[in-house]
């Protein structure tokens, strides 16, 4: 099936009507911003936050290839919804890769059970937050942004750096614990509704067991793979973003453009120039979802070994998905930026906000700029040197 076609695509009937829902409001949800609050309720009740935990643990057992695309059909109408969708299965891997199993199987039977949303105040590059030891138990205290998600969660992914060897400690703890405040303070030109601003912590007590320890950050190869999943979520978001700009743009070239006045065609969809781009459109997409597709397969696979997975594998890994990161990323920004080419200047007119795809690609990309990635991958294309683990990689 074409990419320009927009297919409702996913086996599951509850992924096509919330997209179909998430479109009819995006546009103006886009202009307004803030918490997204009906669409994560309706998430809640889809049942899809248990759509990657273990049908043993409550779950539907859905394999990482089929939730990210789920994430890709989401970003495909509203991007803001997929990046928050996507990080609270980011951040349920987070428990189970980085803490023991009598800490993570409880939560993910309760998040089954409870429809929980996590939330994100993780962020490693912010090393404002101190903790600070007691006798059973640890005190946060200090800030971090790019919260995405945190607002309207019960569950919250927190990091902290230790107050006298500077190590990184991340714990799980309920959104709604003393001392935790969660700014709406995301002004943002893109992503609007992702709520990515800051979380403040006012000694804010946490527990021994609620620290994810053991085996505890990037401390194996297979708890490594931890960044690589919030990297293809990202291509998948990325891809999404790309595919929605594409069909947007798709429609409005069929039903509203007018070709150019020197233009040999009677219809935009038959002028020659406008076909080139479309053809342009169509292989960046092509390839960077068949690049998606690879790395996805490779990422499920290096899953199913769990703590027998070696280095190598987890690094073969971060090549398919560096490869892919790179790809949606070229992709998506050159169809969202020139999608306009075929349209034409009345598609520019604000109430459309044909642009919210191009802002939000941009926003996003910022965040892990694709230079440090080719860098990688030329590293590993010339040398053969594996992407060493690090939370961005």
């Amino acid at each position: 099936m074409s990419l320009l076609d927009h297919p409702d695509d996913s086996t599951r009937p509850e992924v096509n009507a919330l997209a179909r829902q998430f479109a009819e409001s995006a546009v103006e949800r886009d202009a307004v911003g803030g918490t997204p609050k009906a669409e994560r309720d309706a998430l809640r009740r889809s049942g899809l936050l248990s759509l990657a935990i273990p049908k043993d643990y409550g779950g539907q057992g859905a394999d990482w290839a089929e939730t990210l695309d789920t994430v890709r059909q989401f970003a495909r109408v509203d991007s803001s919804i997929a990046h928050v969708y996507g990080f609270h299965h980011l951040m349920l891997a987070t428990v189970r890769l980085f803490a023991r199993p009598d800490q993570w199987q409880p939560w993910f039977e309760q998040t089954a059970r409870k429809n929980w949303f996590w939330g994100n105040a993780l962020n490693p590059l912010d090393d404002r937050t101190i903790v600070r030891q007691y006798d059973h138990w640890f005190e946060f205290s200090g800030k971090k942004s790019f919260c995405s998600g945190a607002l309207d969660s019960e569950m919250l992914i927190a990091s902290g750096l230790e107050e006298h060897s500077r190590k990184l400690l991340i714990a799980a703890v309920p959104t709604a614990r003393a001392g935790i405040t969660i700014n709406g303070d995301w002004n943002c030109f893109g992503q609007r509704q992702t709520d990515s601003g800051s979380a403040l912590f006012e000694k804010v007590r946490v527990e021994d067991s609620e620290l994810l320890r053991e085996p505890g950050p990037l401390s194996t190869p297979f708890s490594a793979l931890r960044p690589l999943l919030a990297q293809l979520m990202f291509v998948h978001l990325f891809l999404g973003l790309g595919e929605g700009a594409l069909a947007e743009a798709r429609r409005y070239t069929l039903h509203e453009a007018r070709p150019w006045h020197r233009s040999p065609a009677e219809h935009a969809s038959q002028d020659p120039y406008t076909l080139a781009h479309y053809g342009e459109f169509h292989v960046a997409l092509e390839g960077a979802r068949l690049l998606a597709r690879h790395a996805a397969a490779l990422f499920d696979e290096a899953w199913r070994h769990g703590e027998t997975l070696d280095a190598t594998g987890r690094g073969r890994v971060a090549v398919a998905v560096a490869t892919a990161k790179v790809a949606s990323t070229r992709a998506g920004l050159d169809v969202a930026s020139r999608l306009f080419e075929t349209t034409g200047a009345r598609a520019t007119h604000g109430a459309l906000r044909l642009d919210r795809f191009w802002r939000n690609l941009r926003v996003q990309t910022l965040h892990d700029p694709v230079d440090y990635k080719l860098r990688e991958l030329g590293d590993w294309a010339l040398n053969g040197e594996l992407p060493a683990p690090s939370f961005y990689s």
